[in-house]
């Protein structure tokens, strides 16, 4: 099997699992009981947090809330952050992000959408003409989740902070973090990530923000999370968490080097007759996302399946809704009869050149095929 929908979910990293697993079985206390065992865990995890924290972020200035996914800590974000005037957001940003703005506005809070240029980056010019002295939140996607183009948030913070020093700044981070080398500035105020996007499992998030902004807590309850996100701590989550970031960030500089490599080689094989390329030249290694003209990108899905080629045709949160075509395609510009073949190709820094080599010729052989019996 070659497995080419990363952006969708990795796949756990072995020896990452065979370190955390003790935290299943033998280190299964409470971090917030009293005895020394629950003690400590609580001192494992508060160094867990640092190290996650670490890889982006001052220590100094930010802290680390765990939730229980990228969605969560969207939510948290955007709930906690953009109560009052108006929130300006784009287009182009994960169903977390669009769907809990839509949700914010008929709370009250004016939502606002910045359109998106052609390779799926915002149009940061348009997005500051959204801002004015009413604007308590501006949430902005870090990578898209579905052409890979990567918006500059700190050059972009800034200057919203330049328009309202007041307004706060959050961003997903979900497609970025162990996988595209950057640092926060200080005008980021939040920054959301997802643990299974870079071997580690399903069920962690994170929101990393900072000290000294007051937010509301989001789940109330015991007072875990600084009080911030209550609920007993998913200890195996976060050490798998911390584990997985910490050999992502080990080698981030060479695996990002590589699956750039990984990513021309693919693109350089598939038949420039068959495809064009959606994804720009200077967005994310990881994703490569392409249009199959005169074909539906789902049927190919299936028909990759059934050869032992798994990929996708955008963000896996939305394919199952029942709008057919991408939200944030058609914000690229992309006209429908394009939109339906869509296919998006991710890649993890496990993914090899001859990964690649074999599922573009499993790709042109099909899509040919499929364009021959559509005439």
């Amino acid at each position: 099997m070659i497995y080419l929908d990363n952006a969708a979910t990795t796949k756990p990293d072995e020896s990452c699992l065979e370190v955390a697993a003790q935290y299943l079985k033998e280190k299964f206390f409470n971090p917030s009981a009293l005895y020394a065992e629950g003690y400590n865990l609580h001192i494992e995890l508060e160094e867990a947090r640092k190290s996650i924290l670490s890889n982006i972020a001052d220590e100094d200035e930010y802290e680390l809330i765990v939730t229980s996914c990228g969605t969560e800590a969207d939510n948290q974000a955007i709930f906690c952050g953009g109560r009052r005037g108006n929130i300006v957001t784009t287009a182009g940003e994960h169903a977390a992000v669009y769907a809990t703005v839509l949700e914010a506005g008929r709370r009250g809070v004016e939502a606002r959408f910045a359109p998106l240029k052609a390779d799926g980056s915002v149009d940061v010019e348009e997005l500051l003409k959204l801002v004015d002295d009413k604007t308590s939140l501006v949430s902005l996607i870090h990578v898209n989740n579905e052409t890979g183009a990567i918006n500059d948030i700190n050059a972009i913070a800034a200057a919203v902070k330049a328009k309202n020093p007041r307004a706060l700044f959050h961003s997903d981070g979900v497609q970025a973090y162990a996988k595209i080398p950057f640092r926060l500035s200080k005008d980021i105020d939040m920054y959301s990530l997802s643990a299974h996007k870079f071997g580690a499992c399903k069920g962690t998030g994170a929101l990393i923000k900072r000290k000294k902004l007051v937010i509301s807590p989001y789940i109330w309850g015991g007072g875990q999370e600084r009080g911030l996100r209550s609920g007993t701590e998913n200890v195996f989550g976060i050490k798998m968490l911390e584990l997985a970031a910490k050999k992502s960030y080990a080698g981030i500089a060479e695996n990002y080097k590589k699956i750039r490599a990984v990513n021309n080689k693919l693109w350089e094989l598939l038949d420039k007759d068959l495809f064009r390329k959606l994804s720009p030249e200077n967005g994310s290694p990881y994703i490569l996302t392409v249009i199959a003209e005169g074909v539906r990108g789902e049927t190919i899905l299936h028909m990759c399946d059934d050869e032992g080629l798994i990929i996708g045709t955008g963000s896996a949160c939305s394919s199952n809704s029942a709008k057919r075509y991408s939200r944030v395609i058609l914000a690229c510009g992309v006209e429908n009869s394009l939109a339906d073949g869509v296919l998006r190709l991710s890649f993890c820094r496990n993914t090899t050149l001859e990964e690649a080599t074999q599922a573009a010729s499993i790709l042109n052989r099909i899509v040919r095929a499929d364009r021959e019996m559509m005439k």
